[in-house]
């Protein structure tokens, strides 16, 4: 299917102040020239902003992570989680048409979305509050048929109920997601037939969709005001922290979310079922927590440069992958014109120049600039510069 960015764009995009400050948090997670590996979260948190991906998110975000325009274009387009159109502004839905859900039924939710919504997949309802597709296979075959609404599923469904569940949002209520007919999960209809013991114990709801009534958060996109989901998670027992030796944004200390931020049904969660086991058995003694790992860092260092390339003429840097003419001409304003320069780099000015190619920061840390120029300069090839000297790349 051939993806398009949309022909409307708006002038530009920004994170929120909360939304930027995650998308950095993000980012600190990769290690210095990897950054481009928190391209799918950030995409994700601007769509979840603006409910659709436009030109200006997909480039800002690509300007955050130092990427060329059309690597970022290249996920966004690439993934149907993002759209790159606008979407109804209350919720878009995602109707699964693939075998099991078109023999239970699809068929009739696509019909609902077309008299309620829009005649057209992708068309914003005329109060532009919804907007619907056809998806493939969301994988919950076993309560077909289904639709994906925001962040969950609502499944086992009938025409009558999918349009109820329109009416309810329509209206700033929040429909329940998980099976529509009374099942807890994908048991089947008649009732549990093994593991009866545990029907008694559990929870209202079956996990995902606990957690969603839980926290509201379902339909609802994420603004970055929300509680941060780990406090959420320690409050109910959970242990989740920050491995040793993470790359921290800055060394501010996060404080925890005040009581009353998080929700009731949190608060007072009732203990694991781990640790109602725990008081009727010694518990063994805790291990001490490790010291963190100091990762060593390495000072960027400026290499030497030549005021101009070497009487026998500049070499032809373009050779070397990931080294464009915008590139080459950048290098050569830096004081770089030859292979054995580059090749001569130490892991302290391999840094530096990474810092310093504005556009393109962490290039030659990405794609090994150093030894490629190390086998240039022997005058041999690369798979690349072989390539390149044929024209057969771009």
């Amino acid at each position: 299917m051939l993806r398009r960015l949309y022909h409307e764009q708006p002038e530009s995009f920004a994170f929120t102040p909360a939304n930027l400050a995650w998308a950095e948090g993000q980012i600190s997670k990769y290690p210095e020239a990897r950054q481009a590996s928190a391209i799918i979260p950030l995409l994700w948190r601007a769509q979840e902003q603006e409910g659709w991906l436009s030109r200006p998110a997909i480039e800002h975000v690509a300007d955050m992570l130092g990427m060329d325009y059309i690597r970022a274009l290249e996920v966004a387009t690439f993934y149907f989680m993002f759209q790159l159109q606008p979407v109804g502004s209350v919720a878009h839905f995602q109707i699964c048409g693939t075998l099991t859900c078109m023999i239970c039924g699809a068929e009739d939710l696509i019909g609902v979305c077309k008299a309620k919504i829009a005649p057209n997949a992708f068309e914003l309802s005329p109060d532009g509050k919804f907007s619907w597709e056809e998806v493939e296979c969301l994988g919950a075959c076993a309560n077909a048929p289904m639709a994906q609404i925001g962040k969950d599923y609502y499944e086992d469904l009938t025409s009558e109920r999918f349009a109820e569940i329109i009416d309810e949002l329509a209206a700033g209520k929040l429909p329940v997601p998980g099976p529509q007919n009374g099942r807890y999960a994908a048991e089947p209809k008649s009732g549990l037939t093994t593991l009866k013991e545990f029907e008694s114990g559990r929870a209202q709801y079956n996990g995902s969709v606990q957690r969603a009534v839980e926290l509201g958060d379902t339909v609802k996109r994420i603004d970055g005001t929300e509680v941060p989901l780990a406090t959420l998670w320690r409050a109910r027992g959970a242990n989740h922290r920050p491995a040793a030796g993470s790359v921290k944004l800055n060394e501010t200390p996060v404080q925890a979310a005040p009581k009353s931020a998080i929700p009731s049904s949190v608060q007072a969660a009732p203990e694991s079922r781990a640790e109602a086991v725990g008081k009727s058995k010694t518990r063994p003694a805790k291990a001490a927590t490790p010291e963190p790992i100091k990762a060593a860092t390495v000072p960027s260092k400026k290499p030497k440069i030549l005021k101009s390339a070497r009487k026998s003429g500049a070499d032809d840097l373009k050779l070397i992958k990931g080294v464009g003419p915008k590139l080459e001409k950048m290098l050569h304003n830096m004081g770089f014109f030859h292979f054995d320069q580059v090749a001569a780099w130490t892991q302290g000015e391999v840094s530096w120049v990474d810092e310093n190619l504005e556009g393109f920061k962490g290039r030659v840390s990405r794609d090994n600039w150093v030894e490629q120029a190390g086998l240039l300069a022997q005058g041999k090839e690369t798979e690349f510069s072989a390539r390149a000297k044929k024209g057969k790349v771009d």
